[in-house]
């Protein structure tokens, strides 16, 4: 029997494989098609991924491949540890922008189960960290995406401090969550966010707002001047009228 842990997000799994050790080492089977199968996830992977990360603090996330090329990830430390993050990133899903961590470490050999649709990335916790992970689909450049690692929406508590972190260019030019939302949902998001941190005051009908079909078809280019207008519009809303 597989061990198995839930970690708060519907599907997010963390694993444990049985280790057998004695005086020359151990012996372990980190991966088994059928116990894996029993355990719910009954995938074929058809690539296996190996990273080394020469100091703490190297930071690579949060990456995804959009539909039809999206993968499932089985995530492992082999030398040092890391601190492992899920992102939800399915629309409509109740936990859309939430995250979860994990310490995965070569010292505790537990793996991490990221399926598709979320955004994944880690941070090493230790110099010569080395991480492997197996997907369920080759890497496609074409759709390939990321997120910022330091998004406030989403709000990651990553362990270790940002000045400190070292990214590539690619992720510290990451676009923030809010590109994978259509216009309206932009606008009620960011706004409700704004709410929360006491920046916009207002009543609950008043982030309701629908866009014509014209303005959904180009959101990429346009939600950024509607989120702007929008704000303005919000700093001058009076609830006495």
């Amino acid at each position: 029997m597989l061990e198995t842990h839930q970690l708060g997000l519907d599907g997010v799994l963390e694993i444990v494989p049985k280790r057998f050790g004695d005086h020359r080492g151990f012996f372990s089977e980190t991966y088994n098609a059928s116990l894996f199968s029993e355990a719910g996830i009954d995938l074929v992977f058809v690539q296996d991924n190996h990273s080394l990360s020469g100091a703490k603090g190297v930071l690579r996330g949060l990456h995804y491949q959009l539909s039809p090329r999206a993968q499932d990830k089985l995530v492992r430390v082999v030398r040092g540890s890391i601190f492992d993050v899920a992102v939800d990133i399915r629309k409509g899903s109740p936990t859309f922008g939430k995250w979860v961590g994990l310490e995965l470490s070569a010292e505790k050999w537990n793996q991490i189960f990221v399926p598709k649709g979320f955004a994944h990335g880690f941070m090493t916790l230790e110099e010569n960290t080395e991480v492997v992970y197996k997907v369920t689909d080759y890497y496609s450049p074409a759709h390939d995406r990321s997120i910022r690692y330091d998004d406030a929406d989403i709000g990651i508590a990553w362990p270790i401090a940002s000045d400190l972190i070292q990214l590539s260019d690619k992720d510290r030019a990451a676009p923030r969550l809010e590109i994978l939302i259509e216009p309206a949902d932009t606008i009620r998001y960011a706004a409700t966010g704004a709410k929360r941190a006491g920046i916009l005051r207002l009543p609950r009908q008043a982030l309701h707002i629908e866009l014509p079909k014209a303005a959904r078809v180009e959101w990429r280019e346009t939600y950024t001047a509607i989120l702007a207008d929008f704000l303005v519009q919000a700093a001058a809303y009076d609830p006495g009228r």
